[in-house]
């Protein structure tokens, strides 16, 4: 159920990022504005998925390390555009999105190890012998 909630928050987050990468698109190459639309639209992605996918409290420190699922997106989505782009000859527009999808299951496992990660215990007291 939550990989279907994942997909569903994945819709605005693509809106973000598609709205961003072509607003950059018109002043960056077209590989900068793709990480600059990951990177902005990262934001909503934490957001939306600690609150609607998988139900957890927003944290410091899981907000810190979500952009760990986000080096996993970004690599995959960016190697998918340069390929597309470079060897098969896409339209770098469309191809931003083809990439972002390439990415969601990979995306999706590794998002979910980090915010639904159990907080780290705290140490129990030595324990003693009874008397």
């Amino acid at each position: 159920m939550s990989f279907l909630k994942f997909i569903v928050v994945g819709v605005p987050n693509t809106v973000v990022h598609y709205a961003v990468y072509l607003v950059m698109w018109l002043w960056t190459p077209y590989l900068v504005a793709h990480l600059i639309a990951a990177t902005v639209a990262m934001s909503v992605s934490y957001l939306l998925n600690c609150r609607y996918t998988f139900g957890v409290r927003p944290t410091l420190r899981k907000f810190l390390l979500y952009p760990l699922s986000n080096v996993t997106n970004l690599a995959l989505s960016t190697a998918a555009v340069w390929a597309l782009v470079e060897g098969v000859g896409l339209d770098s527009r469309i191809a931003t999105l083809v990439g972002g999808v390439v990415a969601v299951p990979a995306t999706f496992l590794v998002s979910r190890a980090i915010l639904v990660r159990p907080a780290p215990r705290e140490a129990e007291p030595a324990r003693t012998a009874p008397e």
